[in-house]
């Protein structure tokens, strides 16, 4: 740990050149006090600037844990301090304060950048020559990091994008970001600054805090990529010229609208951790023909006093010796059109002239029979399935992994690429990803999964329990 020793001089503090040159002044002989040069006096110390030197040791690659900014007058000033971090833990500094000078060199004419670097490189004794921020009261960042109050509140999210600091050039400090993964569990320790909030991985060791983009610059940042796509595409194909400009400029920004009311723009969730319990539902995802249904039949042949799959409806006539309930609950179109407009339905669909689908209720009856309801759907019913009600335990069934000599395989490498567009659209809804390389395999690992879900904490969104 920094072994920390700040130097105060003169009462505290040490004064600038300018201050030097102010002479104490000699006991007045007005009674009064109001001696002609006495108010000029006053005004000379309240213009003094206070500098403190703070020094301390640095022989670890630990970062300082401080991020800095240059104000409108281009004064380098601290702009956050990281939790958990070198300084935050030593309270040595405060956002807000200016650094003058680091070992004796000016920070004058040198950018951020350069700063931060010398930061990171330096070892040994490290010393700070700095002017205290005015602080009439705490900043509602310091505010929350130095009570106690956040400790029974804590906030942790499961991350639905993959974030690396290194490659984002909006970030104000990249050593100060925090790398992470779609479905990392992030604590957030702070939310003070509007773009950017401190948070660190649940799973981690280290203490310290770091960036992560705030929900807001995430979505901005989408939706830009998404119009500067949707700019392209169009430039590309425009051919108009004269008045047409303006018309296809008004189109392409009612373009640009469309575009950002149409995405689905996903950050954070946030979530809360829970004791052991048992998913009522079992939701198996994938691309057409991967496996599902073997899996599914399996599981339930194997377990069936612990899982059953929901009997679907359909409007197509039974065969000779069906039984109404058995393989299909047998209904008219026009009562499967009036239960659909009532949304009982979770997904629904056509198949040669007629209409086959599964109703939430056959789900709620596998529930109260004390089984797990198997699903193999698209990934669109998961907005209805993701709630407390359901309770889904997610399984995405990835397509195996494609050999050198198994690449003329046409079929192959269609299920690859449809399972790597599912992967990328619907990621942050998995539980699990399981690479269907050999169905027995695949089967064991699902089976082992499930049970240790059951039987360990789980994370859950936070909307099932409040």
């Amino acid at each position: 740990m920094a072994l920390l020793q700040t130097h105060d001089v003169v009462a505290h503090e040490v004064y600038s050149d300018e201050a030097l040159r102010v002479t104490p002044p000699p006991t007045s002989p007005y009674l009064n006090g109001d001696s002609p040069e006495s108010t000029n006096r006053d005004m000379d110390i309240e213009n003094v600037t206070r500098v403190r030197l703070v020094q301390f040791q640095k022989n670890t690659d630990e970062p300082m844990g401080i991020t800095l900014k240059m104000n409108d007058l281009n004064h380098c000033i601290v702009a956050r301090i990281m939790h958990g971090g070198m300084i935050h833990r030593q309270g040595t500094l405060h956002v807000g304060d200016e650094i003058r000078e680091i070992n004796g060199i000016s920070v004058a004419n040198q950018t951020v950048e350069q700063l931060q670097k010398m930061l990171r490189e330096m070892r040994g004794s490290i010393t700070f020559k700095i002017v205290p921020g005015y602080r009439i009261q705490q900043s509602s960042c310091e505010a929350f990091l130095t009570s106690t109050d956040h400790v029974s509140s804590q906030i942790f999210v499961r991350a639905q994008f993959e974030y690396d600091p290194v490659k984002d050039d909006l970030i104000p400090c990249k050593d100060a970001g925090i790398r992470f993964r779609v479905g990392d569990i992030i604590q957030i320790i702070s939310k003070d600054d509007h773009n950017w909030w401190q948070g660190k991985l649940e799973n981690t060791k280290n203490g310290t805090a770091g960036l992560i983009p705030s929900p807001e610059l995430q979505e901005w940042r989408v939706a830009c990529i998404a119009m500067e796509k949707t700019k392209q595409e169009q430039q590309a194909s425009c051919t108009w010229f004269g008045k047409k400009k303006k018309q296809y400029k008004d189109k392409y920004l009612a373009k640009h609208n469309a575009v950002f009311d149409q995405l689905d723009l996903v950050t954070y969730e946030e979530v809360v951790k829970l004791p052991a319990f048992k998913r009522k539902t079992l939701v198996l995802l994938g691309a057409h023909g991967v496996g599902r249904r073997h899996i599914k039949n399996t599981l339930i042949t194997k377990h069936p006093d612990r899982f059953a799959y929901p009997i679907p409806h359909t409007t197509r006539p039974p065969k000779k010796d069906e039984e109404n309930g058995k393989n299909y609950f047998f209904v008219s179109h026009d009562q499967m059109m009036q239960d659909i407009s009532n949304n009982d339905y979770l997904e629904y669909g056509s198949h040669e002239d007629a209409m086959y689908g599964t109703q939430l209720e056959t789900i709620r009856k596998i529930h109260e029979q004390g089984l797990v309801a198997i699903l193999d759907v698209e990934p669109q019913a998961l907005k209805v399935l993701r709630t407390a009600e359901f309770a889904p335990y997610v399984v995405f069934i990835a397509a195996p992994t494609i050999t050198p000599g198994m690449n003329e395989d046409e079929s192959l490498q269609r299920l690859q690429k449809e399972s790597e567009i599912l992967q990328k659209t619907y990621a942050h809804y998995f539980d699990q990803t399981i690479i269907n390389n050999e169905i027995d395999e695949t089967i064991r690992l699902l089976e082992e999964a499930i049970d240790l879900v059951c039987t360990t904490a789980q994370w859950v969104p936070v909307s099932w329990v409040y």
